[in-house]
This record gives structure tokens, sequence and C-alpha cells, in this order.
């Protein structure tokens, strides 16, 4: 119940906020909120990565929970990319994502998707289903790490 009215507090401030957020008060924001975002989604990724790789007892209703987290802020960091947010430090984010933008939203537009299908899974209560949608997710964050992201 908690994390419903979460995410639905959390979904109507992006909606509130969401053609303000594309310009922050300065860059250094930009950087803060991407790296939020991003830092709170492998948080709750992690989750359902120890129950699909064993670490951790398999838990439906958690594995659904961490799912809707991850899902919605999947959709976030990708406004704290924009023009003029490169040149703020420290980041690993490669200057590709600045030059190859088209690509950079490609590999953003794939993972929103993922995500989406990882939800699904979690909520089918069937552990293989969520392994494989795990797996799948995982792959589009390497792809995307990979081009993208200094290591």
């Amino acid at each position: 119940m908690k994390l419903a009215a979460s995410l639905t507090l959390a979904a109507s401030a992006i909606a509130l906020c969401s053609p303000a957020a594309a310009q922050f008060a300065k860059p250094e924001d930009a950087l803060k909120y991407r790296q939020s975002a991003l830092f709170i989604m492998g948080q709750h990724f992690g989750r359902i990565g120890a129950m699909a790789n064993g670490r951790v007892p398999y838990d439906a209703k958690v594995a659904v929970e961490n799912a809707e987290v991850v899902a919605e802020m999947a959709r976030l960091p990708w406004v704290g990319f924009g023009p003029g947010y490169d040149k703020v430090s420290p980041t690993r984010a490669k200057p590709e994502i600045w030059t190859e933008q088209a690509k950079f939203r490609e590999h953003n537009e794939k993972l929103v998707g993922e995500t989406q299908k990882l939800l699904a899974a979690a909520k089918t209560n069937n552990l293989d289903n969520l392994k494989a949608a795990f797996t799948a997710t995982a792959g589009t964050c390497k792809a995307c790490h990979d081009n993208f992201r200094r290591d």
C-alpha cells in the first residue's frame, strides 16, 4: 500500500514537473537528478537480480514491488542528459551521449520497454519468467553502458 501511494505521488509529481524538468536551475542539478534516478533504479534492479540469481529467496510480492520502482525510474533520468549538461563532472557519461543522441535515445526507449516486460514478468508469480526478463533487461543496461558509460 505504501509503495503504491509512493509511486502514485512520484508519478503525479513527474507529470506536473515534466515540462519544467527539462530546464534545471544549474547543469549540476541535471547531473544529480540523472545519477539519483539511475542509482535508485539500480538498487531495486539489484534486489530482483538477487532473487533471479538465487542469492535471496524468491518472493513474488517483493519482486513486483521492486519491478514497479524499476519500471518507473527507467523513465526518469534521460532528461538529465539534455543539451548543455555534458560539461559537468564528476560523471561516467561518455561524450557520445551528446554526439549520438538518436542512438542514445534508442537505448533509452529499449530500457523503458524492457523494464515494462520485467514488471509484467514479475506479476506472473513465476521465477522462470522473472529470470528471463531480468536477463533481457540486464542485457539492455549493459549495451547502453558499453556504448555510453566510462567504467
